[in-house]
């Protein structure tokens, strides 16, 4: 199970960063422009924020496993329709239905989560969650370099629809349903807008989203700057960029391990505190670099604090924002995505709005996101209330 899980978080950046390289030939072999080629990254972005938020509350009244497998099964048909598309128009359809039910594992992947694991062991589950997803968004343009040597745009989809097809089979036949029937909800769209309602009004679920959203704007500010900055500003060849992402990675799987464990010993909030501190002082250290003299020594420093600073973050404050609510985790859980998600969609093109020669604009973004994540965390957070102390005890 903690396999397949792993596998279900890789779907969003496999589907998001995979294809990057081939996004020039996609657009000249569809008689497409550059912007509608990235359009087919935004449809995707869309759909898998608004498959978070319909798959939640239905994983809640039907079970994990049904509306997984529903996921899965049209995630494969829209992928095989996307390696197959005669238009651009085609193509942004399929991508975004394509995002639409990539969302339902990346939600079921949380909330299964919450079923089985309580306390420093679900922090330590959501902890290797997401470290598998980050790795994969970091490796994932790295592969497809790679593959762009041998494959056309097509058959990055023929790929991402086979990896449908193994995941499909391996849910079938080995994921049991973590929700039992005397678990589930019922009440349709009144009981939803309910559950929104309790949502809005805790203040530890609301300052745990808000915070973890404003640091996954760094993180996505810092993806979409630094192949730009590292390449355009200190001319590294594809080959040393490979190896840098590749040291951030090593410093995003040690960061979101160390989390899980360290939670264990200081408790979520500490945790929290700390990786919100790393992020700051990387987006300092950037900004730095950008309005002084450059130096690609302190950008990689940087880019390795943001990188491990959000690995710290998230696991602590999914934990922080999923504790309360086993009752109906997966409307938690696809509010707490899409959230993220939608920040990130929104941070990522402001890394390049001064041109890909200034790292100034990702600088910004990074370094000012992640203060407005730990003051909301002071303010929603840090203080806790009696209802929340009787609520952590």
């Amino acid at each position: 199970m903690a396999v397949i899980l792993g596998t279900l978080t890789v779907f969003g950046p496999l589907s998001m960063d995979l294809y990057l390289p081939v996004l020039p030939s996609l657009a000249i072999d569809l008689d497409g422009t550059a912007s509608s080629a990235q359009l087919t990254m935004t449809a995707c972005l869309i759909g898998l924020a608004a498959g978070q938020v319909i798959a939640g509350p239905m994983s809640d009244r039907f079970g994990r496993r049904t509306p997984l497998l529903v996921g899965l099964v049209i995630y494969t048909i829209a992928s095989a329709l996307c390696a197959i598309s005669p238009t651009i128009e085609v193509l942004v359809v399929a991508r975004f239905v394509q995002g639409l039910a990539g969302g339902v594992g990346l939600v079921i992947a949380q909330t299964v989560g919450r079923d089985i694991y309580d306390g420093a062991r679900l922090t330590r589950y959501y902890a290797r969650i997401i470290v598998i997803s980050g790795l994969a968004a970091i490796a994932a343009p790295v592969v497809g370099g790679f593959l762009a040597e041998h494959l056309s745009w097509r058959g990055f989809f023929v790929i991402l629809t086979a990896i449908g097809i193994i995941v499909t089979a391996a849910i079938a036949v080995s994921f049991p349903d973590s929700l039992p029937p005397d678990r589930r909800t019922s009440g349709g769209l009144r009981r939803v807008r309910e559950q929104l309602g309790v949502l809005a009004r805790d203040r530890l679920y609301v300052g745990a989203t808000i915070s973890s959203s404003l640091t996954s704007a760094a993180y996505f500010a810092y993806l979409a700057g630094a192949p730009f900055i590292l390449q355009g500003i200190y001319g590294l060849a594809p080959s040393t960029f490979a190896l840098v992402f590749g040291l951030n990675a090593a410093a995003f799987a040690t960061a979101g391990f160390s989390a899980g464990r360290l939670a264990e010993r200081v408790g979520d909030r500490a945790v929290f505190v700390v990786g919100l501190a790393i992020m700051i002082a990387g987006g300092g250290a950037l900004l730095v670099t950008a309005l002084g003299s450059p130096s690609l020594a302190l950008t990689i420093f940087a880019f390795v604090l943001i990188a491990a600073g959000a690995a710290i973050v998230s696991p602590p404050a999914t934990t922080l924002a999923l504790v309360d609510y086993p009752h109906f985790a997966g409307t938690a859980s696809s509010i707490l995505g899409m959230t993220r998600f939608a920040a990130g969609a929104a941070a990522a093109p402001l890394a390049g709005i001064l041109g890909p020669h200034t790292a100034t604009p990702t600088a910004t973004v990074a370094l000012v996101t992640a203060a407005a994540g730990a003051a909301v965390f002071a303010v929603l957070i840090g203080r806790r209330d009696s209802a929340t102390a009787s609520r952590s005890a």
